[in-house]
């Protein structure tokens, strides 16, 4: 039981940086609330890169290559279209 709950620690981390981002966007500070929510994703990919499949838990979604190139991809396209709208 622990050891599964261990396993989720990944996604976890990822989770709470989500939930600060989803925060940031509700007290209207969209844009840095946008960025956050890219690095989300971001520290998705590279946590997805760096640990062994035993240790990911449900980050595994497809195979590692696949998984690292669409998390880190639409993390960087989210926080670079977020700082690329200009500020009204």
């Amino acid at each position: 039981m622990l050891a599964g709950v261990l396993r989720q620690l990944p996604l976890f981390a990822v989770l709470l940086v989500v939930a600060a981002g989803m925060v940031m966007v509700v007290l209207e500070h969209w844009r840095r609330g946008l960025v956050v929510l890219g690095a989300a994703l971001a520290l998705a990919a590279l946590l997805r890169l760096l640990l062994p499949a035993r240790r990911i838990g449900f980050l595994a979604v497809r195979s590692r290559p696949v998984d690292v190139v669409l998390m880190g991809a639409a993390g960087v396209t989210l926080a670079a279209v977020a700082l690329a709208i200009p500020a009204g």
